[in-house]
């Protein structure tokens, strides 16, 4: 298994918008955290401009398909997205890899 981190650039009305999408994007989260595919994920915080989520899968589907599937992608409070493979090599998490 790999690890990817998905990024997320935030519109600059995040805050005040994600409401009204949150519960569905968080129910995704934990589905996705349940199948054991998302490890850890949030946004930034000062300024809330950015959010980072940590998937583990076979490939960087597994993180472009939960974007592409975010009702905050799809509802317009993400600028832009992308995934990138972490080689992750410290942690308790990592040392069966």
């Amino acid at each position: 298994m790999n690890y990817y981190i998905l990024f997320y650039e935030l519109t600059e009305n995040y805050l005040q918008e994600r409401g009204q999408y949150r519960a569905e994007h968080l129910g995704l989260a934990k589905e996705a955290a349940e199948k054991g595919e998302l490890v850890l994920g949030g946004a930034l915080d000062n300024p809330a401009d950015e959010a980072v989520l940590v998937f583990r899968g076979v490939d960087e589907s597994v993180a472009s398909n939960f974007a592409e599937n975010d009702p905050y992608v799809k509802n317009g409070l993400i600028k832009e997205w992308k995934v990138r493979k972490w080689n992750a090599v410290v942690g308790s998490k990592f040392e069966n890899y």
